[in-house]
């Protein structure tokens, strides 16, 4: 494990990076002996910086939640970040693609809470009753280490690759949909880029949800009616260039917009 004061300095360097867009050389291969509690620690003293200047929590999203990334990565759980109002993007507005690094996009089911979740005993049917709808989802992604050659402690620290998030206009009651076989399509420029199925994550993404739950649950963190929850993607995750538009629809769930420029 890695001292408080390593800690810290790792987590001025990804905030350096990010605010200045200048990528930094994988954690990973410079400290070897980091592990997943020194990553989370890292990504939670950014966080609290964020807060500190009035920065809100809006949500979480969980990544590595496909067996594929898992197995990538050589792990055997996903992995978390915060989402934060100042993160949220628009469908109508381009995105400022200058102010990523390299920025990429993902294609999820959005789960809105209407209750709060229990902590570390949360399971599947608690998601369930307290998911009040569902809504289509685009997760925009960067890295703030060199060319996406991260490893597992990389993206943790540096908030699971979180960088904005974007919402379709459709709320779906649960019972209305069964949520392990959504079919998603991707179009960039109008043309199908990538496919998918909600049951991608993990079989089912309420799984994921209680997973974070859980998971969050022993850093003192509760999800709270209100929350969006990002469970992971349905599909591969898909670089996004300049002028690049790009619409996620989603079989009885909508579709959402999000632009580049």
């Amino acid at each position: 494990m890695l001292t408080d004061a390593l800690r810290k300095e790792l987590a001025d360097e990804l905030a350096a990076a990010e605010r200045d867009r200048t990528p930094i050389d994988p954690l990973v291969a410079r400290y070897p002996e980091i592990d997943v509690v020194d990553a989370y620690e890292i990504q939670l003293i950014n966080m609290r910086q964020r807060f500190a200047g009035g920065a809100k929590v809006v949500g979480h999203k969980v990544g590595l939640s496909s067996l594929a990334m898992q197995q990538m990565m050589g792990v055997d759980e996903p992995d978390y970040g915060h989402l934060l109002a100042e993160m949220e993007v628009y469908e109508d507005v381009p995105v400022d693609t200058s102010k990523y690094l390299y920025p990429r996009v993902e294609v999820e089911v959005g789960f809105i809470l209407g209750a709060d979740l229990p902590g570390e005993d949360c399971t599947e049917e608690d998601v369930r009753k307290a998911t009040v709808a569902y809504a289509p989802s685009i997760e925009l992604i960067d890295t703030r280490i060199k060319e996406w050659k991260i490893g597992l402690c990389d993206t943790i620290a540096d908030n699971a690759s979180s960088a904005g998030y974007v919402l379709g206009q459709a709320r779906v009651a649960p019972e209305l949909l069964d949520i392990k076989a959504i079919d998603a399509v991707l179009t960039r420029n109008g043309e199908v880029i990538a496919e998918g199925r909600s049951d991608a994550v993990l079989g089912d993404p309420t799984i994921a949800v209680a997973w974070l739950a859980r998971k969050v649950a022993s850093f003192g963190v509760r999800l709270k009616a209100g929350d969006i929850v990002l469970p992971g993607s349905c599909t591969r995750a898909i670089d996004a260039r300049p002028g690049d538009e790009f619409i996620a629809e989603f079989a009885g769930l909508g579709s959402v917009h999000l632009g580049f420029a």
